[in-house]
């Protein structure tokens, strides 16, 4: 069986983003409408309701992916300090 390669662009790619947006809450019909009408499309992706947050209401977006890029970093240094707790413990099970 041949593997796929992927290309960069699509490692980076998030399919979640070109999803067309339900409008299942008084909220997203808002955000479907509203972004909806700045497009002027009938079906609006999150990606279309992301980038005009990121125009719009960039404050929302820059706090927003502020915290997440603390909570990766610090997922990043727990996996750290449990990696070198793990190779800190011997065969025996104990530690040096």
């Amino acid at each position: 069986m041949k593997e796929k390669i992927k290309t960069e662009e699509e490692v980076h790619t998030n399919p979640l983003l070109s999803m067309p947006v339900i409008k299942d809450s008084e909220l997203k019909e808002y955000l479907v409408e509203y972004v909806g009408t700045k497009f002027d499309k009938e079906e609006v992706t999150v990606n279309m309701i992301a980038e005009i947050l990121a125009v719009e209401f960039p404050e929302f977006v820059y706090a927003f992916a502020e915290e997440n890029f603390l909570r990766g970093y610090q997922l990043g240094l727990d996996d750290v300090n449990r990696l070198s707790t793990n190779q800190a413990t011997n065969v025996d099970g104990t530690t040096e």
